[in-house]
């Protein structure tokens, strides 16, 4: 072996030794910046090496392209759901049902309901080759890809079995899952209901990048076949599995009766407010794998174990205050300051209103006792009013009419139930502002990722758009930023220096002004000479314009009447931004007027803002979203959902092949 192929090996042993005290024991040996430095070390040697790459290197987990749909497979053992029991009259059934069929004393193993996404683990010969969905529970999906994603499966075990089957809940932490969320948020996405969703929407993802990105996690709980080992006990299996290296059902206890049972279900109820995962139950199974043959099962479920279900504890208490929050989109969010109260194992101090309709059409007010509960045992809200217990003393909610942040106009458009900020210079909405306004088709920045810019604001170094264009007095402090070094700093700054020169329409892009996309920023800056003109023109200016409409003009004249938006312009004039227009682009030629595309996935050789500017050079438009009124979709590489719509609607797909011949 010559010293790269050893180095490789030492590497891969590395980080899988890692990965496993991570994301199996929780109990991580190095940061996460001395784990990412060995795996790119491993990308850099595999890189010379291509030859040497192995399917089951860390660096293969996330597969390089999306899939185009997911393969049906079919379930070599079924996999069953449970039934389920929600109280201790129908446990104590259940243990009497079992009694009778075994006639012998039963044992019984007690483990936590992780509440996710259910899957089976197929191994051969110690290696990992294929993962499914448990679907209909006869039938699932092949999620192969998404699950090697999750560094909590190994993808080879200790002893080489010429076949094991294992079963599994795929998850995503509490913690983990609010991140997901402000994600989500900051995107203008929509939000995930629970982990539970969150889960079942990442495995099921095409791209599996995206699935990598959502952290989801892993708990093994059952054997559903295995070749060339065998056992007598459901805990002799759960423990061959540990030895094996997976990540299995945490803290279950083998327990020698129904009263230790229910006694050991009500000590998970009660810690399961201070777990760092959800659960929704606790799962009571035969340990003898001999009784469970007696047993035997249902064409649905087995007679050997139940569910146990929590029901969502609600409880009253006083709302003290009602103040509002301002989330990264801008959107005032009402959240009620609770008397403390003990709920689902934790302390509950705050509960979210939602938003003002929902204020209203539950009618609360400042003073009254609510009943609250934990939405999925997560985030605490307010269900209802004890109107009986009001005193007339109670007072009525307003929201605020300027930002608690930023002090700028609130609104709350027609149709609408959120109210939004509108201030440029939002702490709030600042994180947000910032990767829009740098993104690709706005100013296009390159090297201010959404990590670098989170350090920058960490740091104090931007407080607000403008700040960007001060960062070149930072230079040597950014040097210093840990992952910058000298030369990704001078790319930075140089790209800052170079956005400068940019058309107003990307600055106006990039300022995120409601329902002003692309095109609308474009036309803006052909209608108006420069900034200056544009932020003193009128609705009825704006509404001129061909494709505008009310609600388009209005957002912008709301947006450039703000005192923050007017200093922000000023700053940026006195950085040397570029304020004054191009004007009306010429067109080439008419070949495509009529006509609209909507550009979807990388190209090889344009960035899809460049193809946007040749379509409409000859006359065309551009659309964010497919319809039955499409023409052509240009599809690149990881294309997603925009071309899976086209397929269904019968439009036109073409590359960028076609494409150059069309224009050439």
């Amino acid at each position: 072996m010559n010293n790269i192929e050893k180095k490789i090996t030492e590497l891969r042993e590395t980080l899988n030794y890692h990965s496993y005290k991570y994301y199996v024991e929780d109990k991580p040996e190095i940061s996460d910046f001395e784990y990412d430095k060995l795996y790119r070390e491993l990308e850099d040697l595999e890189k010379q090496r291509p030859d040497l790459v192995t399917p089951d290197s860390p660096t293969q987990r996330v597969g390089d392209k999306p899939l185009e749909g997911f393969d049906k497979v079919e379930h070599a053992v079924q996999m069953q759901s449970l039934q389920d029991v929600f109280n201790e009259e129908e446990l104590f059934a259940f243990d009497k049902r079992v009694g009778e069929a075994i006639n012998t004393d039963v044992e019984y193993v007690v483990e936590k309901k992780i509440d996710g996404l259910s899957v089976s683990l197929i191994y051969e010969n110690g290696r990992f080759i294929r993962g499914a969905t448990r679907g209909d529970g006869l039938v699932g999906e092949d999620v192969t890809q998404n699950l090697k994603t999750i560094k909590a499966i190994p993808m080879i075990i200790k002893d080489a079995l010429p076949l094991l089957e294992v079963r599994g809940e795929v998850y995503i932490s509490k913690s983990d899952f609010i991140k997901i969320n402000e994600d989500q948020e900051a995107l203008e996405q929509p939000l995930f209901a629970n982990p539970r969703n969150a889960a079942a929407g990442s495995l099921r993802q095409l791209d599996p990048k995206i699935a990598a990105a959502r952290k989801l996690n892993i708990f093994i709980f059952n054997i559903q076949r295995i070749e060339g080992k065998s056992f007598t006990k459901h805990s002799e299996t759960l423990e061959y599995l540990k030895y094996l290296g997976f990540k299995v059902s945490p803290d279950y206890k083998v327990l020698r009766n129904i009263e230790a049972v229910m006694n050991r279900i009500h000590e998970i109820g009660e810690e399961r407010g201070e777990l760092p995962f959800e659960i929704d139950g606790a799962v009571v199974k035969v340990n003898s794998l001999n009784q469970r043959d007696i047993l035997g099962s249902t064409t649905k479920t087995p007679r050997w174990a139940v569910a146990y279900k929590y029901p969502a504890e609600k409880k009253q208490t006083v709302i003290k205050d009602i103040w509002v929050n301002v989330g990264r989109t801008g959107v005032l969010t009402p959240n009620a300051v609770l008397e403390p109260v003990r709920l689902a194992g934790t302390t509950v101090s705050r509960a979210t209103l939602h938003n003002m309709d929902y204020i209203k059409d539950k009618d609360i007010r400042i003073g009254d006792t609510v009943v609250v509960q934990k939405a999925g045992d997560i985030i605490p809200e307010v269900l209802e009013v004890v109107f009986e217990k009001r005193t007339g003393s109670e007072k009525e909610f307003l929201m605020p009419e300027q930002c608690p942040e930023c002090g700028s106009q609130v609104v709350r458009e027609e149709g609408e139930a959120a109210y939004r900020c509108t201030g440029i210079e939002c702490p709030a909405q600042l994180f947000r502002s910032i990767v829009h306004f740098v993104s690709r088709d706005a100013m296009n920045i390159d090297g201010l990722g959404p990590a670098i810019i989170e350090v920058l604001l960490d740091k104090g170094f931007i407080k607000e758009i403008a700040d960007l264009y001060t960062l070149q007095e930072r230079k040597d402090e950014l040097v210093k930023i840990e992952r910058m070094g000298k030369k990704s700093v001078e790319n930075l700054l140089n790209s800052i220096e170079k956005s400068k020169l940019n058309n107003i329409d990307r600055l106006i892009f990039g300022f995120g002004i409601r329902h002003i996309g692309l095109r609308a920023a474009q036309l803006l800056s052909e209608n108006f000479e420069s900034m200056d003109a544009l932020k003193e023109a009128s609705f009825d200016d704006i509404l001129r314009i061909p494709e505008f409409g009310e609600k388009m003009a209005q957002s912008v004249v709301t947006f450039f009447n703000q005192e923050q938006t007017r200093d922000t312009i000023e700053k940026l004039r006195k950085s040397g931004v570029n304020l004054t227009s191009a004007g009306k682009k010429q067109l080439k030629d008419n070949r495509f007027e009529g006509l609209t595309f909507v550009l979807t996935g990388t190209l090889p050789t344009y960035s899809r803002s460049e193809a946007g500017e040749i379509i409409e050079s000859f006359g065309g438009k551009t659309s964010g979203s497919v319809s039955k009124k499409t023409d052509y979709v240009l599809a690149g590489e990881e294309a997603g959902s925009k071309l899976d719509k086209a397929r269904q609607l019968g439009v036109k797909v073409i590359d960028e092949e076609e494409f150059s011949r069309m224009i050439s």
